[in-house]
């Protein structure tokens, strides 16, 4: 098991350390990284693999811990196609706030699931989020696939 940082007000070190209301959103908890579906999504399923050290770059992370990531995200797109049925899936990362990082301090992976004329251009242009699927229902959906 990975040794973790605990560093105050970081969302995504709270989710992982059980802050309350964090299990309706934890998906699977692996060996140096866990999944956690987004409070705010822009799709339903948009999740996040994020590793559990507190580090804010892809240099600050050892081989096995990007590996893992890489190897979650892997399980993760069999499983939206499996639960989502979606068109495509986005796989990104944002390292730092100019770069559009909402936590900045700790490195993530967002996987969004698409569909051909879905509305997640409504954020940007609306300034309005239209989700048919509330992230805990999305982790319900999920959590099944890291058990098989």
């Amino acid at each position: 098991m990975t040794t973790v940082d605990k560093v105050a007000g970081c969302v995504l070190c709270q989710a992982r350390d059980g802050a309350e209301g964090a299990d309706r959103l934890m998906v699977h908890r692996g060996e140096h990284n866990f999944v956690l579906m987004n409070l705010y999504p822009y799709n339903s399923g948009h999740v996040m693999v994020a590793p559990r050290r507190h580090i804010a770059t892809l240099a600050a992370a050892t081989p096995d811990e990007l590996s893992e990531m890489m190897a979650l995200a892997q399980r993760l797109e069999h499983a939206m196609k499996e639960a989502y049925h979606p068109d495509g899936i986005n796989l990104g990362m944002n390292l730092g706030r100019p770069a559009g990082a909402g936590v900045p301090g700790h490195l993530h992976l967002h996987m969004v699931p698409r569909w051909s004329g879905d509305t997640s251009f409504m954020t940007v242009v609306g300034e309005t989020r239209v989700i048919p699927e509330e992230p805990a229902e999305s982790c319900a959906r999920l959590r099944p696939f890291f058990t098989k």
